[in-house]
């Protein structure tokens, strides 16, 4: 996930009464509302988050860009999901529910069934419901803010204090990644490979016709790292040496807030642990931009300079300068301490730099591109293959930790490989500001992984692919097409082959 560059956005005029409008609906469409148990139990004007406020939202029409589409966008990719019966039974559900524990139990369970249906629909078992392609990764996300504004909603009839409800938030939301089913078998004989991926971003902004109340188009962006992530969950590969590999998929959101609460660490950790079924492979997954897999060497500390899906920024450019992170916590990732550390830094002030241990040379060579059909538009210069795979070793760094000059190093890194030299690693005692994927949250996420790795000790490959860019559409405002499709297919299935490759290199 590069950084973006684009202007974001603001919630635009109209928004709450759409959303009071889409809630109402939604209220009237679930059985339970005929015998009033569902209008009691939920109150439309508790305040949604910034990321549920967007449910709301609608797209002009696309023949007519002055009138707004029938539906909300998100609205759109729930029914095109097949998902639209989800909520109203997680409602339905909630207002029968008499206890905490019992609503513990209920939202972790009904998250889990939210990303097993989202996984089958990928991976094309059985029917696939919905118009929208079996590929599309958009309708996990939309129904998971549909079910988490209902939580935040939701009247108990028994005391929930606030605290306790952004526990049972936080439940639903991890178990909906998938990050509560990952498990892997015991033995010598197998591959473990975990791999993450991410919600879609940069939701807000981009044009937006004329018509009132209108969101810009970039609502319909979609993230190839999640649905590689769905389309591999569960999966087996078979090894080039006869073992079979099992791979577990999760996905992260676009948020500084989750990440600094140790989403990546909770769900890796356990599996980084000494024992039978201790990981052989992390790995990191998000997107980039262009035609190309950026496999990255070098990942920095350095955060938090483009806001993320909730708006939150820990680290502003100020004036043009961005900021040192020197005494200034902000700007540095803060890592939870509950999963340990070696002696040899403080998990307080963690290393600036980590680096990539994945099998780049194994990656490339493995012309993972070649079985791939290449989408419409397409500029990797080689046509033989859907896409080019770089080692990139670009970085940015405060060569002195106290001055706001700035270096870049290995740019732009070559496409040959091996290199023609080596590349410049970070120098000793810099700070960094940008790693090889930039100091947003795809850099965050391959970071505390490797880090992660060197706290436990392990020699395991961990690091951080990104892909090319999906946003590539037919038309201004159509929800998807086929081009979309087409980008966001070939990107996973050649992302699947990289993931394949780090298995068949695990010694």
């Amino acid at each position: 996930m590069k950084n973006p560059t684009h202007t974001f956005g603001v919630a635009r005029v109209g928004t709450v009464a759409l959303l009071l409008a889409a809630t109402t609906a939604l209220v009237a469409a679930t059985p339970a509302a005929a015998n009033g148990r569902v209008s009691d139990c939920l109150d439309p004007h508790t305040p949604l988050s910034v990321e549920e406020n967007r449910l709301s939202f609608t797209l002009p029409d696309n023949d007519n860009p002055a009138v707004l589409q029938s539906k909300p966008f998100a609205q759109q990719m729930v029914e095109g999901g097949g998902l639209q019966d989800f909520r109203p039974q997680l409602v339905r559900r909630l207002c029968q529910t008499t206890t905490a524990g019992t609503a513990m139990m209920l939202v972790k369970q009904e998250g889990e069934q939210l990303w097993q249906a989202a996984v089958r629909r990928a991976q094309h078992k059985g029917k696939v419901n919905g118009s929208l392609p079996y590929s599309d990764d958009r309708p996990l996300y939309w129904t998971r803010l549909q079910s988490t504004a209902a939580i935040r909603q939701w009247k108990p009839r028994f005391d929930l204090p606030p605290a306790s409800r952004a526990t049972l938030i936080t439940a639903f939301d991890r178990a909906s990644r998938g990050m509560f089913d990952i498990d892997f078998p015991a033995g010598r004989s197998v591959v473990r490979v975990i791999t993450s991926g991410f919600d879609p971003y940069t939701l807000d902004g981009g044009p937006a016709g004329t018509a009132p109340g209108a969101t810009g188009n970039n609502i319909r962006h979609g993230n190839p790292s999640g649905a590689t992530a769905l389309s591999i969950d569960g999966t087996t590969y078979q090894t080039k040496d006869g073992r079979t590999a099992y791979i577990q998929a999760y996905t992260l959101p676009v948020n500084y807030t989750e990440f600094k609460a140790g989403y990546l660490e909770d769900t890796v950790g356990p599996f980084m642990r000494p024992g039978p079924r201790q990981v052989d492979a992390s790995i990191t997954v998000s997107q980039a931009v262009g035609s190309e897999f950026w496999l990255e060497q070098w990942n920095g500390r350095y955060h938090g300079t483009y806001p993320g899906n909730d708006k939150s920024l820990p680290c502003p450019i100020v004036n043009g300068v961005p900021q040192l992170a020197v005494n200034n916590h902000g700007c540095n990732s803060t890592v939870v301490q509950r999963w340990g550390g070696p002696s040899t830094f403080s998990l307080t002030n963690p290393p600036q730099w980590t680096s990539a241990t994945l099998p780049m040379a194994e990656m490339i060579k493995a012309d993972t591109g070649r079985s791939v059909p290449r989408p419409p538009g397409d500029t990797w210069p080689d046509t033989s293959v859907a896409f080019g795979v770089i080692w990139h070793t670009s970085y940015d760094e405060f060569p002195d930790c106290t001055s706001p000059a700035r270096v870049t190093r290995n740019n732009p890194p070559p496409v040959a490989f091996p290199p023609p030299t080596a590349p410049i690693p970070p120098d000793p005692g810099s700070c960094s500001y940008n790693g090889g994927g930039g100091n947003y949250l795809s850099n965050e996420s391959a970071y505390r992984n490797t880090l992660l790795r060197d706290r436990m000790g392990l020699r395991i490959p961990a690091g951080h692919i990104h892909t090319p860019d999906m946003q590539h559409f037919e038309t201004p405002y159509n929800p998807s097409d086929a081009t979309f499709d087409a980008w966001r297919q070939a990107i996973a299935a050649q992302t699947r082959n990289l993931i394949h490759a780090v298995a068949d290199s695990v010694d």
